[in-house]
């Protein structure tokens, strides 16, 4: 990429669609971090999760065999295909990743490289770690305060947190200040390295299903600043003597309060409850 992203956008007379959280990382430093950060390889497959006007993108097409840029906004995809025109491992789509079941790698594996806006992170995270097949490997930048709600330890649980380290091990890799971006935006940014395991993080017997098991975490969640057995009983439509019981049963006090459980206690409370 010749220019730079605010001169592309000037030359094609647009600006960042604030409602879309646009905000392009421009420092070359923390683009080599993200790249550096996914392990690629010529036998790598990448999808790249908003990939603006490719300065990204490109990278990671140096480094990997083939990547699936996708991008929803309608003015930049034109941009996006000039820029990886000539590269011929790059497949531009455009649309909503939330949208998209099929990236076209059938059952290989594949790794997920992109710059989150703020009200779309939870989503794109669980339609990739709930999805079929999963990847292997996710490295998102998200705000930082999102960054440490995700790599959070009980005491400081959340259900993104649990949501996310379900399925494989997160960690904060970099911080990257705010005057990195185009435009800046109020916060600070961190880029989180999400290795998706074979074997989920919790130990689930035949009678609790993944589904089964976060109804019962997103019902804790529901009302955080209760007790579990007030907020388990509200959210399950359970009679909160018979929540107790069987809190007491999986071996958590029903005092507690759903930031302070880990997974394993999470899949003892989901196994009493089934």
């Amino acid at each position: 990429m010749t220019k730079s992203v605010p001169a592309l956008l000037r030359e094609h007379g647009l600006r960042p669609r604030k409602r879309l959280g646009q905000s392009f990382l421009l420092d070359p430093v923390a683009l080599g971090r993200i790249v550096e950060a996914a392990d690629l390889s010529a036998g790598d497959s990448v999808v790249e999760v908003g990939a603006g006007v490719g300065n990204l993108t490109r990278l990671l097409a140096a480094e990997a065999g083939t990547v699936v840029a996708v991008e929803l906004d309608d003015r930049l995809v034109g941009i996006l295909s000039e820029q990886v025109a000539g590269l011929t491992n790059v497949r531009v789509v455009h649309g909503d990743v939330l949208d998209i079941q099929d990236f076209g790698f059938a059952d290989l594996a594949y790794k997920v490289v992109g710059n989150l806006p703020y009200y779309i992170t939870s989503a794109v995270l669980r339609h990739f770690l709930e999805g079929r097949p999963r990847p292997t490997l996710l490295v998102v930048t998200v705000q930082r305060e999102v960054a440490e709600r995700i790599v959070a330890q009980p005491g400081d649980m959340s259900l993104l947190a649990v949501s996310v380290q379900f399925y494989g091990r997160p960690r904060i890799l970099a911080r990257i200040p705010a005057g990195a971006f185009y435009p800046s935006p109020q916060v600070d940014s961190a880029v989180v390295r999400i290795d998706v395991e074979a074997e989920l993080q919790v130990d689930l017997d035949e009678a609790v299903s993944e589904r089964a098991f976060f109804r019962v975490v997103r019902a804790g969640f529901s009302q955080k600043r209760k007790t579990l057995r007030n907020s388990l009983s509200g959210g399950l439509g359970l009679d909160p003597a018979a929540v107790e019981e069987r809190l007491r049963e999986a071996g958590v006090d029903p005092r507690r309060r759903a930031e302070t459980l880990s997974l394993q206690e999470w899949a003892a409370v989901a196994r009493s409850l089934r």
